[in-house]
């Protein structure tokens, strides 16, 4: 029997025994927005992250955590009470839509008309010299598509995988590079829904929040006090051009490795794209072109920011499938067959599957936190805990803990943000210390989004690098931990010097 098959009897029989003990107990506690389970409340989100570090299955890892918030709530039908309710929910249809079938297709037609290759080709004839100006080119895509955390994360990943894959980068700095340049980059220059959103949950909790256009743009004045998205930044501009003091065993074996011998993902790895996504099958007499991959992406970028910048609305959902067709009426139009464009679009929705699995599994599980209060239970926990002194940093610690553990910045922020605003402002009512407080909510919260293997961030920048899962939470999670420490140490410094 080898370890792993023994570290799952052993997940089993801990499962089996908590399902004993808590029969034993009914511990239901009033909490600031409903009810928890008290500690209990913690057993799915932690279960299951758990075992996806101890057994790197993150599928399995998922539906045991869905299970054990079944046990929790007495829903003992969790198919019927979690997962059917959350694959049936608009969050995941549109994930599904846009991110897996839609980002799987184009790099399914990408296959067959040769356009990102092209495209990297013609890049790095003209402006890539090696892995640093790869990772670069990486990291100012992150920078420029910053209008949200997964659609930077599919447009940055897509568009310099094939470069960073010719010069040797590996899928583990790949993914950190476009993952720490999404969410970080779009609370630090919020021009999309953030400071609507936030604004939204904000106003009316304090005095200070009277106004919703004042508490629409709280999230601007807040944006040099987001320590752990410039640090989050600051590192990832420095393993770009190679230049971090320290990037974790973990990173640097990935660097070695793809250096010296070529393998962009270590031996026994699970990506979560399929090999054939990486190979090219142009139809014989096909002539690939950069307009095979400059006309789906300029439809994207339009539909997706021009109707932003003109009216203030999204339209990605649009955008992505409009960008889909797009390539596929390009090939037609320069003489592919219908048979063959479809063929390519097939396999890319099949290439991304097993993305597809986890993340209906993250939304479910994200569900069964919410029902079983773990939100609730955290913040009831620490509200307590209220010197002026280090609040900011103990807001940034729990807000890091609950994103870490629902795999949600925006569930984190409608959790934290009612509770958080008025605990400040009853401490100090500053109008900088709530500033201070608020900033370290946020950046809490991105941290968690960063890192938790639940994330949907996290996952679609997986796939879309084609890294496997559980190598990008562990390679990107100590840089992303030293960055909130910093973070940490700047609220506390701060608020001992003024306050």
């Amino acid at each position: 029997m080898n370890s792993r098959s023994t570290r799952w009897i052993l997940a089993l029989i801990v499962v089996a025994g908590l399902v004993v003990l808590r029969s034993q107990t009914d511990l239901v506690h009033p909490g600031p927005d409903g009810k928890d389970f008290g500690l209990w409340s913690l057993l799915p989100a932690v279960l299951s992250i758990t075992l996806c570090f101890a057994t790197r299955e993150v599928i399995p890892s998922l539906f045991l955590g869905i299970v054990a918030g079944g046990f929790v709530s007495g829903e003992w039908n969790v198919i019927r009470a979690y997962l059917i309710p959350a694959i049936g929910s608009k969050r995941f249809g549109e994930i599904l839509l846009v991110y897996l079938w839609s980002l799987g297709g184009l790099i399914g037609i990408w296959t067959k008309t040769g356009g990102a290759t092209v495209f990297a080709e013609w890049v790095a004839k003209h402006l890539v010299r090696g892995p640093r100006t790869a990772k670069l080119f990486a990291f100012l895509l992150g920078l420029v598509f910053h209008q949200g955390g997964t659609i930077s994360t599919v447009l940055a990943g897509t568009t310099a995988r094939p470069i960073a894959d010719r010069e040797r980068v590996s899928h583990e700095e790949l993914s950190y590079i476009v993952d720490s340049t999404a969410s970080p980059v779009a609370t630090l220059l919020p021009f999309n829904v953030w400071p609507i959103y936030m604004g939204g949950l904000i106003v009316g909790t304090t005095p200070l929040f009277q106004s919703e256009q004042f508490a629409t743009t709280y999230l601007f004045k807040a944006i040099p006090l987001n320590f752990y998205a410039l640090f989050a930044i600051l590192f990832t501009f420095l393993l770009s051009i190679e230049a971090l003091p320290w990037y974790g065993s973990r990173m640097r074996q990935a660097m070695i490795r793809a250096r010296t011998t070529g393998k962009l993902n270590r031996d026994g790895a699970t990506p979560l794209i399929s090999d054939e996504l990486t190979e090219l099958s142009i139809p014989q007499g096909y002539r690939a072109g950069l307009e095979d991959f400059f006309v789906p992406i300029g439809v994207l970028l339009s539909v997706a920011i021009l109707p932003y910048v003109l009216s203030g609305t999204l339209r990605v959902s649009e955008a992505f499938v409009l960008a889909v067709l797009s390539a596929m009426l390009l090939a037609l139009w320069k003489g592919m067959s219908l048979r063959e464009v479809m063929e390519g679009f097939v396999n890319g929705c099949k290439g991304v599957t097993i993305g597809a699995i986890i993340l209906g599994l993250a939304v479910a599980l994200g569900k069964t936190s919410e029902a079983v209060g773990a939100a609730n239970y955290v913040v009831r926990s620490v509200s307590h805990l209220i010197q002026p002194v280090i609040l900011p940093a103990i807001l940034l610690f729990v807000t890091m803990f609950i994103a870490f553990s629902t795999g949600s910045s925006w569930g984190t922020y409608a959790v934290v943000l009612p509770i958080a605003m008025p605990l400040a402002y009853s401490v100090n009512p500053d109008p900088f210390y709530s500033l201070l407080c608020f900033a370290a909510v946020t950046g809490g919260s991105v941290y968690g989004d960063n890192c938790s293997p639940i994330s949907d961030t996290t996952i679609l920048a997986s796939l879309a690098t084609g890294t496997d899962l559980m190598d990008h939470v562990t390679t990107q999670l100590p840089l992303a931990t030293v960055a909130a420490l910093l973070a940490a140490a700047a609220y506390t410094l701060i608020a001992a010097i003024r306050f």
